[in-house]
């Protein structure tokens, strides 16, 4: 064979090689035939983002169809790095808290630029509050002032919704001395006296309050009615919620508190809008497969799942909401 044909051969066959695998096609993993590995950031273990990452990627992995995606939920350090590994393309989908969010992507609270994040899905609240023990000086959340007070895990961005919701109180970070904790961490700072208050929360039953209860007696820290009213109105993120009487140990009376952030899942802006519609598809129509393996799964129903939470919504999720009626009249997409 000529230099000249095997020339022509080589590049017959790079260009071959270079449609199999162009974008469209390792996006569906379904034109070229191939397996697509897909990953979802979720957090460490321990909180509720890792098992329910576990439970979606296995309901996309029993349930994707001819579609040929490997999913895999990746422990990672939570709702920050998500954002930024996200945009670095380093992950495909992630779960986040929806006032990390908020703030990333109008480059707000730290953030050094607007990272450009979409919502595939609402998930669970997040409902939390501040507990001290029973016997405690603390009845309000102006009572922090002076104490010592675990306000999360050091680096997890509880400063992003703790922060507005103490400022509509009337009282900074400046005014206690905050301590950083994990959820288990704190409830034994509570139990030894090291801390006078734990900021605690997560999908109700949240283990680290119910911890806390069953070991001793237990006040849940009041909100402001004003306060809660301000906060509402002023950022998407929070929202009203009760905690019923009788979920937790001594809790004899209904508990009305915030959602300081739900946890949602999210991809970034550019990914492919077919790949998201048939992820959101498959997840949605499976939603009772999600719930079987982890409860937060119940979030996943027609009114939660497309709330607004002031991060816009990613087409490809927008398009399938509205093709089953969901979507609401005043939407949150681009």
């Amino acid at each position: 064979m000529s230099e000249r044909a095997i020339g022509g051969l080589l590049v017959l066959i790079l260009t071959l090689a270079a449609t199999a695998c162009g974008p469209g096609q390792q996006e569906e993993g379904q034109v070229s035939g191939r397996r697509v590995f897909l990953s979802i950031g979720t957090a460490p273990p321990g909180g509720a983002f890792f098992p329910v990452g576990g439970a979606i990627a296995e309901v996309l992995n029993e349930r994707g169809g001819d579609r040929r995606w490997q999913v895999t939920a990746e422990a990672t350090k939570g709702s920050q790095e998500n954002i930024r590994r996200l945009d670095r393309g380093e992950l495909d989908l992630a779960l986040a808290n929806a006032a990390i969010t908020y703030f990333a992507v109008r480059g707000e609270s730290g953030w050094e630029k607007d990272y450009p994040m979409r919502v595939v899905m609402t998930l669970a609240p997040n409902v939390a509050l501040f507990i001290t023990p029973a016997d405690s000086a603390v009845k309000t959340i102006a009572d922090l002032r002076g104490r010592r007070v675990v306000v999360g895990p050091a680096g997890a961005g509880f400063e992003f919704f703790v922060g507005p919701l103490l400022e509509a109180h009337g009282v900074s970070y400046d005014d206690f001395t905050p301590l950083h904790n994990t959820q288990t961490g704190a409830v034994d700072m509570l139990a030894d006296g090291s801390a006078a208050a734990a900021f605690l929360g997560g999908a109700v039953p949240t283990a680290s309050i119910t911890q806390a209860t069953t070991s001793r007696e237990i006040r849940f820290v009041p909100f402001d009615e004003r306060a809660m009213d301000q906060l509402t109105a002023t950022f998407l993120f929070f929202d009203r919620a009760t905690i019923p009487a009788g979920t937790y140990r001594g809790q004899d009376e209904p508990f009305h508190g915030l959602d300081v952030g739900s946890m949602h899942l999210i991809a970034a802006a550019d990914r492919d809008d077919e790949l998201i519609y048939s992820m959101t598809k498959t997840l949605y129509e499976n939603r009772e497969m999600v719930t079987a393996k982890h409860p937060a799964g119940r979030a996943i129903n027609p009114k939660n799942v497309v709330r607004d939470t002031g991060t816009p919504f990613h087409p490809g999720a927008v398009r399938y909401y509205r093709e089953i009626g969901i979507w609401p009249a005043t939407d949150a997409a681009e």
